[in-house]
């Protein structure tokens, strides 16, 4: 009776995850379609070069958002899971299906550069940092920094900004010099307001879990996120009891999976989270889990 209630529990929670990824979605197209593209502003990531894609050859953006991220919804499934993918391609999907919706309406906003780039970067960041908080991505490109990062010395971070500096130098070809510098303080605003809903937009995380089931999460993390870990042996300083304290670092787009793992093994374990500015060398670099 308990394994039947948890289950149901667990699926009600997805569905749930899986409702907020599609709001998320929705508020990103239409941060989108009422505000920036109507003012010739770009976002950045696969949803900046669709955006130019579309105005150049004049095909549906929601098309293009949708097949142009299908590469990086592979590499999701790679690097992080399957759950995360289908939350990406749920959340992909309802992006490109908010933008065909809300392509014809009127802008909210016009005219006021100021307005225009803090309102558009304020609705995109929180319908973004929805979808990331609940296991989600609207965009491909931090999936293929994740990747990079695995295979040169440098943060994932850096890669996202080395990314977005093509992009919005293409953008520029198409909306000019000015769209482009909008574009890019747009993105910003966008990125400041993801990192504030979804708790980890820029870095890693390093995860401290005290618990009594050490080696199941240990083992489900080697399984599940092809991350190794590491044991520390503490003492409580009130009971004098001896536990194995595990370390695990993470990309931040593994957070809500890792929490997932740790809720199903052991809800009572004492975790902590730390941001983590950079990573390099160690074993950091981790396996296909597929």
């Amino acid at each position: 009776m308990g394994t039947n209630t948890k289950q149901k529990s667990n699926k009600l929670r997805m569905i749930l995850r899986g409702l907020l990824v599609i709001i998320g979605g929705f508020i990103a197209a239409y941060g989108l379609e009422t505000v920036l593209i109507p003012n010739h502003v770009s976002d950045g990531g696969v949803t900046g070069l669709s955006i130019v894609a579309s105005k150049l050859f004049d095909l549906p953006l929601g098309a293009l958002i949708a097949i142009i991220n299908i590469p990086f919804i592979w590499l999701g499934y790679q690097q992080i899971g399957k759950t995360f993918s289908l939350f990406s391609i749920i959340g992909i999907v309802s992006l490109s299906a908010g933008t065909t919706l809300f392509h014809d309406t009127s802008a909210i906003i016009k005219g006021d550069t100021l307005l225009i780039t803090v309102a558009g970067g304020i609705i995109i960041g929180f319908g973004m940092g929805l979808a990331l908080r609940n296991g989600g991505a609207l965009d491909g490109i931090d999936m293929l920094a994740v990747l990079l990062a695995r295979k040169l010395p440098f943060g994932t971070s850096d890669f996202i900004l080395f990314l977005n500096i093509f992009v919005f130098i293409i953008v520029s070809f198409v909306f000019g010099l000015q769209g482009a510098i909008l574009s890019a303080i747009a993105y910003f605003i966008a990125s400041k307001v993801i990192h504030i809903v979804e708790e980890g937009l820029s870095g890693s995380k390093t995860f401290k879990i005290i618990t009594t089931q050490p080696e199941l999460i240990v083992e489900a993390i080697r399984d599940r996120l092809g991350r190794s870990a590491t044991f520390n042996e503490v003492y409580g300083g009130f009971s004098h009891e001896k536990f194995k304290e595990i370390t695990c670092v993470i990309n931040r787009l593994e957070e809500t999976k890792l929490k997932e793992i740790i809720s199903e093994i052991d809800p009572k374990s004492f975790v902590t989270v730390y941001d983590v500015a950079e990573v390099r060398g160690g074993n950091f670099r981790k396996n296909n889990i597929h």
